[in-house]
């Protein structure tokens, strides 16, 4: 009843405005015209003047109209300075305050209900510094006030705090405004535009927000810095704590534009990519590929006999490329590009500075890139077990006879199909009732068949309560998770957790300087990656909200440009065009929505499909499985998101990366030459199967009578 009683009364006053054309009356020409007037009825009546006055202000803002600028003009140029800025002030917190009140009542729940997720977060903020967040948005207006007022109506920020925030917030902007008023409503003549008093009122309206955002920022600075003491002077411009993917390409970038850098880590150069992550991974997954190959090679018509593999030397392969590509990350080679390269365990001591081998060292700005770990869940007896993960996996030297793959993402899907390939009986257990449960569920289902097939075996639904070891065998004791399901333990022989992966974040110094970390553990940082110290940034896994190494490497660059450059312009990270890659056989590639996500959150979409059974060269190759499927606007050839299931996925989806990256459409991709045969013609012809959905009838019909008729 409430909500219907705001939307009726909302219509009428809209429908009124625009019916009777209210808007001519707050132009700066009417107003002028109108001046003389106004000015007499305000010398007879200035209560009842002021009285309407106020309730128009507090109308027009509470329906979000437009003529609030020139209504504060008018209240300078009518009530003067002192009066104006006054009736102003409280009329436009009155009417911001009723705007959000109504947007609370019409819109939050259903936002809510879409985006609850999401709207949890930005709560979240509002909870802990939304009033200064508030004040921020009201002092420098980034956005118009009216967007202000609808969106915090879908927060929970109380409307009393509302209300009091946006009016010493909006108090310094109100008094320039009726200043600016209070100088137009004087001129008597054209030539009086050239006078003092006005140029000064529009140079303070044009510098103002620069004035607001520079004391703000002097506020803030004050409140978060209180009680360290800043350097007279910095050691260097940037230090850069990890030497993974993100803390390298951090380092690159500033050596690059001739900063002073210097890059602290207490492990191996190149971090867990390198190391103990995608390289060692995808050289084991090339071995297993390689066996498979042999095993199906009678299907080419060659008789390769039964693969004999040879495991230590698989895993000696496996450090020769490791060994190959290191120096593309070594010290040697980023001392040449003028990093200084320190190793040793960074703790950070102040907001400038860190301690490092009984060393201190000062900077400017510091970027945090220590990356992630295997995460361990908390399970009894998992800690005594002798458990494996995705770090220490790779000092095995004898091939496990039956392994046991905790959790079913894309790291456990990847290492279980490679070592059921290389000949050991492997065992999954995963909670959720589906592998990759992030991805469409045709998608799991169809790389739950290529494990199976592999002789994998899926234990999906099921919960590992318990972990125990008896001569030498580990037992997992895992309860169902459909309430009809039995309790069922699992034997094997060694044990790899592959259960995500958590930031790294401890011993760091983090706690003493009150940076915050978020429910997943992961470093709390805006769109800027600047942590609650805004000189103090993170990038890569230890940040998120994406633990790949090739998104690690995209917010280098940002965090590198904001720290060195911030002061002039600082850039938000991108995440429109991400791609995710699962490295099964069949790989699995995706960038943007797929149907599972559109669905959840109310996207509508077409879906276009091609599968691989018709693609020339994947027939050819023996491998004509899976699919290209491309979200679309409905009606329209804008891609909202792709799933690749197939051989070469992961090379396939960087087309439709950049489709995205750039706005380019399936018209784009079907208008683009693709050599024949590769597989890189899927993308073009599920392309053409778009086109031809959405070809016009009308026109076909008319081209064939055309033709029919040429025929005589």
């Amino acid at each position: 009843m409430k909500k219907a009683v705001v939307v009726v009364l909302v219509l009428v006053a809209l429908v009124a405005w625009f019916a009777l054309d209210l808007g001519q009356y707050l132009t700066l020409a009417a107003i002028k015209d109108q001046q003389a007037r106004v000015d007499g009825l305000y010398a007879e009546h200035p209560v009842w003047l002021i009285g309407g006055y106020f309730l128009l202000y507090v109308l027009v803002a509470a329906l979000s109209l437009p003529g609030a600028t020139l209504l504060t003009l008018l209240g300078g140029a009518v009530f003067g300075l002192v009066t104006g800025t006054l009736v102003v002030s409280f009329a436009s917190s009155l009417g911001a305050t009723l705007a959000m009140l109504v947007s609370r009542t019409l819109f939050r729940d259903l936002v809510s209900r879409r985006f609850a997720g999401t709207l949890s977060r930005i709560n979240a903020g509002i909870d802990r510094d939304g009033a200064f967040y508030l004040f921020s948005l009201r002092l420098v207006p980034v956005f118009p006030f009216f967007v202000i007022n609808l969106v915090m109506g879908l927060t929970r920020l109380p409307a009393r705090r509302f209300y009091w925030v946006s009016q010493l917030g909006m108090l310094p902007g109100t008094l320039v405004y009726v200043n600016a008023g209070r100088e137009l409503g004087q001129l008597d003549s054209l030539r009086g535009i050239l006078s003092p008093g006005l140029l000064s009122a529009f140079a303070l309206l044009a510098i103002f927000p620069w004035l607001a955002r520079a004391v703000l920022n002097r506020v803030r600075a004050r409140q978060l810095y209180r009680g360290w003491q800043k350097p007279a002077q910095f050691d260097r411009n940037l230090i850069v704590i990890g030497a993974g993917a993100a803390g390298l390409v951090t380092s690159y970038i500033a050596a690059a534009v001739k900063a002073r850098v210097t890059l602290i880590e207490a492990g191996e150069m190149g971090g867990d990519c390198l190391n103990t992550g995608c390289v060692p991974s995808k050289a084991l997954i090339r071995s297993a590929a390689v066996v498979q190959t042999l095993r199906e090679a009678e299907h080419f018509g060659i008789r390769a006999g039964t693969p004999a593999v040879d495991f230590p030397q698989v895993m000696a392969r496996l450090r020769e490329v490791i060994q190959r590509i290191a120096p593309h990350d070594s010290v040697e080679r980023y001392e040449s590009l003028g990093v200084e390269c320190l190793h040793g365990h960074a703790r950070l001591t102040s907001p400038w500075t860190v301690s490092i081998n009984g060393r201190t060292l000062s900077a400017r700005h510091i970027v945090i890139a220590t990356g992630a770990r295997p995460r361990v869940p908390h399970i009894p007896g998992l800690a005594d077990s002798g458990y494996l993960t995705s770090e220490t996996l790779w000092h095995l030297e004898a091939l496990p006879a039956r392994l046991l793959v905790m959790g079913g993402g894309a790291v456990g899907v990847e290492l279980a199909q490679a070592f059921a390939r290389l000949g050991s009986a492997v065992t999954v257990v995963e909670t959720a009732p589906r592998l990759l449960p992030r991805e469409d569920e045709a998608v799991s289902e169809a790389v739950a068949a290529a494990l199976r097939a592999d002789g994998v075996t899926l234990m999906t639904g099921y919960r590992v309560l318990r972990v125990d070891e008896q001569a030498g065998e580990k037992r997992l004791h895992c309860g169902a998770a459909a309430p009809d399901g039995d309790p069922v333990t699992v034997t094997g022989d060694a044990l790899l957790v592959a259960v995500g992966r958590e930031a790294r974040t401890e011993g760091m110094g983090l706690e003493e300087l009150g940076l915050l970390r978020r429910d997943d553990g992961t470093l709390d940082t805006d769109a800027h990656l600047q942590t609650r110290l805004p000189n103090i940034l993170a990038c890569g896994d230890v940040t998120g909200p994406y633990q790949f190494t090739h998104v690690a490497g995209h917010q280098a660059w940002y965090a590198a440009v904001n720290a060195l450059f911030g002061f002039a312009r600082r850039f938000a990270v991108d995440y429109a065009a991400i791609p995710f890659v699962t490295f099964s056989a069949p790989e699995v590639a995706r960038v943007g929505l797929n149907e599972t996500e559109a669905r959840a959150q109310g996207v509508a979409y077409e879906l276009t499909r091609y599968e691989f059974a018709e693609l020339d060269r994947a027939i050819a190759d023996g491998c004509a499985r899976g699919w290209v499927s491309v979200l679309t606007v409905p009606g329209k050839d804008r891609i909202l998101g792709v799933t690749i299931v197939g051989d070469h996925a992961a090379e396939m989806i960087a087309e439709y990366v950049l489709a995205m990256k750039h706005g380019l459409g399936l018209n784009k991709i079907l208008g683009t030459v693709h050599a024949y045969p590769t597989f890189m013609e899927g993308n073009k012809y599920v392309a053409g199967e778009w086109k031809r959905a959405h070809a016009p009838g009308w026109a076909l019909r008319l081209l064939a009578r055309f033709h029919q008729w040429r025929l005589r």
